[in-house]
Protein backbone atom coordinates (compact mmCIF):
# COMPACT_ATOMS: atom_id res chain seq x y z
CA UNK A 1 0.00 0.00 0.00
CA UNK A 2 2.59 2.65 1.00
CA UNK A 3 4.84 1.36 -2.58
CA UNK A 4 1.66 1.73 -4.70
CA UNK A 5 0.83 5.50 -2.70
CA UNK A 6 4.49 6.24 -3.33
CA UNK A 7 4.98 5.21 -6.71
CA UNK A 8 1.55 7.23 -7.59
CA UNK A 9 3.47 10.37 -5.83
CA UNK A 10 6.42 10.31 -7.92
CA UNK A 11 4.52 10.06 -10.90
CA UNK A 12 2.42 12.99 -9.89
CA UNK A 13 5.41 15.01 -9.24
CA UNK A 14 6.87 14.33 -12.50
CA UNK A 15 3.49 15.67 -14.20
CA UNK A 16 3.33 18.43 -12.67
CA UNK A 17 7.15 19.52 -12.91
CA UNK A 18 6.46 18.98 -16.92
CA UNK A 19 3.37 20.73 -16.96
CA UNK A 20 4.64 23.74 -15.65
CA UNK A 21 7.92 23.20 -17.60
CA UNK A 22 5.33 23.56 -20.49
CA UNK A 23 3.75 26.59 -19.25
CA UNK A 24 7.34 28.31 -18.83
CA UNK A 25 8.28 31.08 -21.31
CA UNK A 26 11.61 30.40 -22.34
CA UNK A 27 11.99 34.51 -22.65
CA UNK A 28 14.17 35.88 -20.56
CA UNK A 29 17.93 36.55 -19.60
CA UNK A 30 19.72 33.28 -19.21
CA UNK A 31 23.41 32.74 -17.59
CA UNK A 32 26.03 30.39 -18.04
CA UNK A 33 28.59 28.77 -20.07
CA UNK A 34 28.85 27.93 -24.29
CA UNK A 35 31.65 25.93 -25.29
CA UNK A 36 33.78 26.61 -21.84
CA UNK A 37 32.92 30.58 -22.76
CA UNK A 38 31.41 33.05 -19.85
CA UNK A 39 28.10 33.75 -21.60
CA UNK A 40 25.08 36.17 -21.00
CA UNK A 41 21.57 36.12 -23.30
CA UNK A 42 18.22 37.83 -23.18
CA UNK A 43 15.90 35.24 -25.34
CA UNK A 44 12.80 36.55 -26.77
CA UNK A 45 10.07 34.09 -28.28
CA UNK A 46 7.91 35.15 -31.12
CA UNK A 47 5.60 32.24 -31.88
CA UNK A 48 8.12 29.59 -32.82
CA UNK A 49 11.03 31.88 -33.44
CA UNK A 50 13.55 33.60 -31.07
CA UNK A 51 15.47 36.63 -31.21
CA UNK A 52 17.50 38.39 -28.86
CA UNK A 53 21.31 39.03 -27.82
CA UNK A 54 24.29 37.35 -26.51
CA UNK A 55 27.28 38.75 -24.31
CA UNK A 56 30.52 36.13 -24.42
CA UNK A 57 32.68 37.73 -21.63
CA UNK A 58 35.99 38.05 -19.76
CA UNK A 59 37.08 38.51 -16.10
CA UNK A 60 38.89 41.90 -17.58
CA UNK A 61 35.39 43.03 -18.78
CA UNK A 62 35.98 42.38 -22.49
CA UNK A 63 33.06 41.02 -24.39
CA UNK A 64 31.94 40.72 -27.86
CA UNK A 65 27.73 41.01 -28.53
CA UNK A 66 25.57 39.22 -31.32
CA UNK A 67 22.37 39.21 -31.88
CA UNK A 68 21.06 35.91 -32.00
CA UNK A 69 17.96 34.14 -33.60
CA UNK A 70 16.32 30.92 -33.55
CA UNK A 71 13.59 28.77 -32.98
CA UNK A 72 11.86 26.75 -29.89
CA UNK A 73 10.19 23.66 -30.90
CA UNK A 74 7.24 23.65 -27.81
CA UNK A 75 6.48 19.87 -28.39
CA UNK A 76 10.00 18.61 -27.73
CA UNK A 77 11.01 21.30 -25.51
CA UNK A 78 14.18 22.06 -28.18
CA UNK A 79 15.72 25.05 -28.40
CA UNK A 80 18.11 26.06 -31.73
CA UNK A 81 19.96 29.48 -31.75
CA UNK A 82 22.76 30.99 -33.47
CA UNK A 83 25.26 34.27 -33.29
CA UNK A 84 23.76 35.95 -35.92
CA UNK A 85 25.18 39.55 -36.33
CA UNK A 86 28.36 40.61 -34.39
CA UNK A 87 26.96 44.33 -32.78
CA UNK A 88 29.68 45.71 -30.33
CA UNK A 89 33.49 44.02 -29.03
CA UNK A 90 34.88 45.93 -26.36
CA UNK A 91 38.32 45.70 -24.96
CA UNK A 92 41.19 43.82 -27.04
CA UNK A 93 40.78 40.50 -24.81
CA UNK A 94 37.50 40.28 -26.10
CA UNK A 95 36.25 36.26 -26.46
CA UNK A 96 34.93 35.89 -29.77
CA UNK A 97 32.43 33.48 -31.21
CA UNK A 98 30.06 31.98 -33.97
CA UNK A 99 27.98 29.47 -32.90
CA UNK A 100 25.07 27.05 -33.16
CA UNK A 101 23.46 26.14 -30.19
CA UNK A 102 20.94 22.79 -30.03
CA UNK A 103 19.70 22.75 -25.72
CA UNK A 104 16.94 21.13 -24.19
CA UNK A 105 14.59 23.07 -21.71
CA UNK A 106 14.62 21.22 -18.65
CA UNK A 107 12.46 22.33 -15.43
CA UNK A 108 13.28 20.18 -12.95
CA UNK A 109 10.43 22.19 -10.41
CA UNK A 110 10.79 25.15 -7.93
CA UNK A 111 10.86 27.82 -10.38
CA UNK A 112 14.39 26.66 -11.78
CA UNK A 113 15.40 26.40 -15.80
CA UNK A 114 18.08 25.59 -17.45
CA UNK A 115 19.15 25.19 -20.95
CA UNK A 116 21.35 21.99 -22.08
CA UNK A 117 23.27 21.19 -25.21
CA UNK A 118 25.59 21.40 -27.39
CA UNK A 119 27.33 24.15 -29.16
CA UNK A 120 28.70 23.89 -33.08
CA UNK A 121 30.48 25.66 -35.38
CA UNK A 122 28.94 27.41 -38.13
CA UNK A 123 31.60 26.36 -40.46
CA UNK A 124 31.38 22.71 -39.32
CA UNK A 125 27.68 22.09 -37.74
CA UNK A 126 28.62 18.55 -37.88
CA UNK A 127 31.15 18.68 -35.28
CA UNK A 128 30.16 19.44 -31.41
CA UNK A 129 32.64 22.05 -30.06
CA UNK A 130 31.15 21.87 -26.13
CA UNK A 131 28.88 22.05 -23.89
CA UNK A 132 26.07 24.29 -23.32
CA UNK A 133 24.94 25.15 -19.62
CA UNK A 134 22.82 27.87 -19.01
CA UNK A 135 20.33 28.90 -15.94
CA UNK A 136 17.48 31.31 -16.43
CA UNK A 137 18.28 34.15 -13.89
CA UNK A 138 15.81 37.46 -13.17
CA UNK A 139 18.00 40.09 -14.24
CA UNK A 140 21.24 40.24 -16.70
CA UNK A 141 24.54 41.87 -16.07
CA UNK A 142 24.69 44.20 -19.60
CA UNK A 143 21.56 46.83 -20.40
CA UNK A 144 20.20 47.21 -23.64
CA UNK A 145 17.30 47.92 -25.54
CA UNK A 146 16.21 44.36 -24.97
CA UNK A 147 15.24 45.04 -21.39
CA UNK A 148 12.16 47.09 -22.43
CA UNK A 149 10.82 43.95 -23.82
CA UNK A 150 11.84 41.73 -21.13
CA UNK A 151 10.39 43.83 -18.52
CA UNK A 152 6.91 44.40 -20.35
CA UNK A 153 6.57 40.74 -22.54
CA UNK A 154 3.48 40.24 -20.95
CA UNK A 155 2.44 43.76 -20.74
CA UNK A 156 2.11 44.09 -24.73
CA UNK A 157 6.00 43.87 -25.57
CA UNK A 158 5.70 40.24 -26.71
CA UNK A 159 3.74 42.20 -29.76
CA UNK A 160 5.79 40.83 -33.26
CA UNK A 161 5.70 44.62 -34.31
CA UNK A 162 7.40 45.93 -31.07
CA UNK A 163 10.16 42.60 -31.28
CA UNK A 164 10.42 43.30 -35.25
CA UNK A 165 11.44 47.13 -33.91
CA UNK A 166 13.92 46.39 -30.93
CA UNK A 167 15.60 44.15 -33.29
CA UNK A 168 16.20 46.36 -35.93
CA UNK A 169 17.38 48.90 -33.20
CA UNK A 170 19.73 46.53 -32.08
CA UNK A 171 21.70 45.89 -35.27
CA UNK A 172 21.90 49.15 -36.10
CA UNK A 173 24.45 49.72 -34.05
CA UNK A 174 26.45 47.62 -36.09
CA UNK A 175 26.06 50.36 -38.38
CA UNK A 176 27.91 53.62 -36.73
CA UNK A 177 31.34 53.57 -36.12
CA UNK A 178 31.90 53.22 -32.08
CA UNK A 179 34.46 56.26 -32.36
CA UNK A 180 33.29 58.45 -35.47
CA UNK A 181 35.36 60.90 -37.00
CA UNK A 182 34.14 64.71 -36.95
CA UNK A 183 34.84 66.71 -39.80
CA UNK A 184 34.91 70.27 -39.76
CA UNK A 185 33.17 72.23 -42.35
CA UNK A 186 36.05 74.38 -44.11
CA UNK A 187 35.10 78.42 -44.51
CA UNK A 188 35.69 79.62 -47.54
CA UNK A 189 36.10 83.50 -47.38
CA UNK A 190 33.30 85.90 -48.14
CA UNK A 191 32.26 86.74 -51.52
CA UNK A 192 31.71 90.00 -52.75
CA UNK A 193 27.93 90.14 -53.87
CA UNK A 194 26.57 91.21 -57.57
CA UNK A 195 24.31 94.26 -57.22
CA UNK A 196 20.78 93.54 -57.20
CA UNK A 197 18.74 93.58 -60.81
CA UNK A 198 15.87 95.56 -60.72
CA UNK A 199 12.59 93.78 -61.05
CA UNK A 200 10.90 94.14 -64.17
CA UNK A 201 6.85 93.84 -64.53
CA UNK A 202 6.58 90.37 -66.43
CA UNK A 203 4.72 87.60 -64.35
CA UNK A 204 6.68 85.38 -62.73
CA UNK A 205 6.15 81.59 -64.21
CA UNK A 206 4.08 79.47 -62.20
CA UNK A 207 6.02 76.83 -61.20
CA UNK A 208 4.14 73.61 -61.05
CA UNK A 209 4.38 71.64 -57.75
CA UNK A 210 5.78 68.15 -57.43
CA UNK A 211 4.20 65.87 -55.19
CA UNK A 212 6.41 62.89 -54.39
CA UNK A 213 6.55 59.37 -55.49
CA UNK A 214 4.34 57.59 -53.53
CA UNK A 215 6.32 54.05 -52.23
CA UNK A 216 4.11 50.91 -52.47
CA UNK A 217 3.93 48.55 -49.69
CA UNK A 218 4.78 45.38 -49.61
CA UNK A 219 1.52 43.72 -49.77
CA UNK A 220 1.30 45.84 -53.00
CA UNK A 221 4.45 44.41 -54.11
CA UNK A 222 3.09 41.18 -53.64
CA UNK A 223 -0.13 41.58 -55.36
CA UNK A 224 1.42 43.33 -58.35
CA UNK A 225 4.32 41.32 -58.86
CA UNK A 226 4.48 38.35 -61.01
CA UNK A 227 5.13 35.54 -58.97
CA UNK A 228 7.51 32.97 -60.84
CA UNK A 229 7.54 28.86 -60.18
CA UNK A 230 10.81 27.98 -59.32
CA UNK A 231 10.63 24.38 -57.27
CA UNK A 232 7.70 22.15 -55.86
CA UNK A 233 9.04 20.14 -52.38
CA UNK A 234 6.69 16.77 -51.31
CA UNK A 235 6.45 17.31 -47.88
CA UNK A 236 5.55 14.90 -45.12
CA UNK A 237 6.20 14.44 -41.11
CA UNK A 238 5.43 16.38 -38.40
CA UNK A 239 7.37 19.62 -39.72
CA UNK A 240 9.02 21.56 -42.10
CA UNK A 241 12.44 23.76 -41.60
CA UNK A 242 13.19 26.22 -44.11
CA UNK A 243 16.83 27.73 -44.50
CA UNK A 244 17.06 31.26 -45.98
CA UNK A 245 20.56 32.63 -46.75
CA UNK A 246 21.71 35.50 -49.46
CA UNK A 247 23.19 33.48 -52.29
CA UNK A 248 25.84 35.85 -53.88
CA UNK A 249 27.41 38.72 -51.78
CA UNK A 250 26.29 40.06 -48.48
CA UNK A 251 24.76 42.91 -49.77
CA UNK A 252 21.90 43.89 -47.57
CA UNK A 253 19.08 42.12 -49.24
CA UNK A 254 15.61 41.84 -47.50
CA UNK A 255 12.48 39.75 -48.12
CA UNK A 256 9.40 39.14 -46.93
CA UNK A 257 7.81 35.81 -46.81
CA UNK A 258 4.06 34.89 -47.92
CA UNK A 259 2.59 31.65 -47.32
CA UNK A 260 -1.17 31.03 -49.07
CA UNK A 261 -1.69 34.43 -49.62
CA UNK A 262 -0.92 35.13 -45.93
CA UNK A 263 2.20 37.35 -44.99
CA UNK A 264 4.39 35.41 -42.15
CA UNK A 265 7.28 37.20 -41.80
CA UNK A 266 8.73 40.89 -43.16
CA UNK A 267 12.18 42.12 -42.79
CA UNK A 268 14.15 39.43 -43.15
CA UNK A 269 17.47 40.36 -43.47
CA UNK A 270 19.71 37.69 -45.85
CA UNK A 271 23.14 36.82 -44.74
CA UNK A 272 25.34 34.22 -44.46
CA UNK A 273 24.14 33.03 -41.65
CA UNK A 274 20.33 31.06 -42.14
CA UNK A 275 17.40 32.74 -41.33
CA UNK A 276 15.24 29.63 -40.23
CA UNK A 277 11.13 29.19 -40.41
CA UNK A 278 9.34 26.02 -39.30
CA UNK A 279 6.29 25.35 -40.52
CA UNK A 280 4.09 22.80 -39.25
CA UNK A 281 2.38 20.26 -41.82
CA UNK A 282 -0.44 19.42 -39.98
CA UNK A 283 -1.19 23.53 -40.34
CA UNK A 284 -1.17 23.53 -43.75
CA UNK A 285 -3.13 22.72 -46.85
CA UNK A 286 -2.52 19.65 -49.41
CA UNK A 287 -1.07 22.13 -51.85
CA UNK A 288 0.76 25.22 -50.25
CA UNK A 289 2.52 28.54 -52.28
CA UNK A 290 5.40 30.27 -50.42
CA UNK A 291 6.06 33.82 -52.14
CA UNK A 292 9.42 35.41 -51.27
CA UNK A 293 8.99 39.07 -52.12
CA UNK A 294 11.89 41.47 -51.95
CA UNK A 295 11.96 44.64 -50.02
CA UNK A 296 14.95 45.63 -51.93
CA UNK A 297 17.38 44.82 -54.42
CA UNK A 298 20.71 45.26 -52.18
CA UNK A 299 23.68 46.86 -53.37
CA UNK A 300 24.04 44.52 -55.93
CA UNK A 301 20.63 43.78 -57.80
CA UNK A 302 18.64 41.23 -57.98
CA UNK A 303 17.54 40.07 -54.63
CA UNK A 304 18.97 36.71 -54.73
CA UNK A 305 18.39 33.87 -51.98
CA UNK A 306 19.15 29.95 -51.48
CA UNK A 307 16.63 28.47 -49.90
CA UNK A 308 17.19 24.75 -48.27
CA UNK A 309 14.26 22.52 -46.85
CA UNK A 310 14.55 19.83 -44.48
CA UNK A 311 11.97 17.75 -44.89
CA UNK A 312 12.50 15.09 -42.36
CA UNK A 313 16.14 13.38 -43.85
CA UNK A 314 15.73 15.14 -46.98
CA UNK A 315 17.36 18.32 -48.46
CA UNK A 316 15.97 20.52 -51.14
CA UNK A 317 17.43 23.27 -52.58
CA UNK A 318 16.29 25.85 -54.21
CA UNK A 319 17.96 29.67 -55.62
CA UNK A 320 15.22 32.05 -55.59
CA UNK A 321 15.45 35.80 -57.36
CA UNK A 322 12.93 38.25 -56.49
CA UNK A 323 13.59 41.86 -58.86
CA UNK A 324 11.47 44.78 -59.38
CA UNK A 325 8.87 42.86 -61.55
CA UNK A 326 9.05 39.76 -60.29
CA UNK A 327 8.72 37.16 -57.35
CA UNK A 328 9.80 33.73 -56.32
CA UNK A 329 7.28 31.00 -56.22
CA UNK A 330 7.51 27.73 -53.79
CA UNK A 331 5.06 25.05 -54.12
CA UNK A 332 4.83 22.21 -51.19
CA UNK A 333 2.42 19.68 -51.82
CA UNK A 334 2.06 16.83 -49.15
CA UNK A 335 2.36 13.45 -50.41
CA UNK A 336 -0.32 10.91 -50.28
Amino acid sequence: MNKAFFTFALLLTFISSFTVCGAQQITGAWKGTINNQRVEMKIIQKGDSLNGTSYYYGLTGSHKRYSIKGYFESYSNSVVWWDDELITAKGSNAVSNNLISVADFNCPGSGRMFLDGKSFRKEEPGNATGDISLTKVANSSFHDEWDFVLDNYHNGANDPYIIDSVGRIATARNSFPANPVIISPVLEPPVAKAPPVAKTTLTPAIQKKVEPAKLATIDELFITRKKILTKEIPIEGDSVQLHFYDNAEVDGDSITLYLNNKMIFTHVRLTASPYVVTLQVKDLAESNELVMVAENLGSIPPNTALMIAMVGSKRYEAYLESTEGSSSLIRFTKKN
